[in-house]
């Protein structure tokens, strides 16, 4: 689908953190930048100040620009989507780079392409600072790979990674599953290691093993089979887990949902009729994964 040649306006709906980096950088480099926020009497300043300029209305936001950025919460991503598609013209581009599900980007995607523009989703895989326009993106959507290269030009880092909207958000959903549920392990694992005094032997063990994965051939199916092997041992060792910091005080909701887990995955097994010692070897954890119900 034709296109301009470069990106010479562009408009931010949501000038927070991410669209007032983003913003100021764009401005910097000489794009004509606009904004529109509903706090926009509070970030006046800030915007003035970073050459950006400050709409009154979403329409005089988006009048003249050639892509019209997403950026704001979660929650508001699809009511923000449908006020834009009221004052979206064809041939603007939405660049929606708010983390939401992949459901929630296709029914994004339903207002701004039946006002007759184009939308192009932009799952954002790291905090845009200290980033700021270096920051990874994966786009998705039938204008994908024609954007990226535009967006580029003015010191993006982004990448067309599928002409389907929701599979570049499917990816950083995915990915937050594995990166917040870390996070969130840490919290429970070190909070309880400092109360018994063990948090050095604690440390040293997960250096040691984080240190033999990092060197693992196939990492996922290994922590994958040991699940499938042993969940139902695992779940019990879990649920005393969870009682030693119910000892501490802590409550234990990471240690909980992780013993439901590993239970969960037995049962689905044995629904599919699926008996570990006779699957093949070397293990396929996504043969696995496609063989249970969904």
């Amino acid at each position: 689908m034709s296109g301009p040649a470069r990106i010479d306006v562009v408009a931010f709906v949501g000038f927070g953190e991410a669209g007032g980096i983003l913003g100021a950088a764009l401005a910097a480099k000489g794009v004509q930048v606009s904004m529109f926020d509903l706090r926009r009497d509070a970030l006046r300043d800030k915007a003035q100040a970073a050459g950006v300029r400050v709409a009154d209305t979403l329409q005089s936001a988006l009048d003249g620009a050639q892509v019209v950025v997403s950026a704001v919460t979660a929650e508001a991503d699809l009511e923000v989507a449908q006020e834009v598609a009221r004052c979206i013209e064809a041939g603007q581009v939405c660049l929606d780079i708010n983390s939401v599900s992949p459901q929630t980007r296709q029914q994004a995607q339903a207002c701004i392409e039946g006002a007759g523009a184009r939308y192009v989703e932009a799952a954002v895989m790291a905090p845009v600072p200290p980033y700021g326009l270096a920051v990874p993106m994966l786009l998705g959507g039938a204008d994908a790979a024609r954007v990226a290269p535009l967006l580029n030009a003015l010191g993006f880092n982004a990448r067309a990674v599928s002409e389907k909207v929701g599979v570049a958000s499917a990816a950083k959903m995915c990915r937050s599953v594995m990166i917040k549920g870390i996070e969130a392990l840490s919290v429970e694992c070190l909070r309880a290691a400092r109360h018994y005094d063990a948090e050095s032997i604690v440390l040293a063990s997960l250096a040691e093993t984080f240190g033999k994965m990092r060197d693992g051939a196939d990492v996922p199916g290994y922590l994958v089979s040991r699940v499938a092997e042993h969940g139902r041992r695992r779940a019990a060792e879990m649920r005393e887990v969870s009682q030693t910091l119910r000892e501490a005080g802590i409550t234990p909701f990471m240690s909980d949902a992780s013993a439901r887990l590993q239970d969960s995955i037995v049962d689905a097994m044995q629904a599919a009729g699926i008996d570990y010692g006779t699957l093949p070897t070397p293990f396929d954890w996504r043969a696995f994964f496609d063989g249970l119900p969904e």
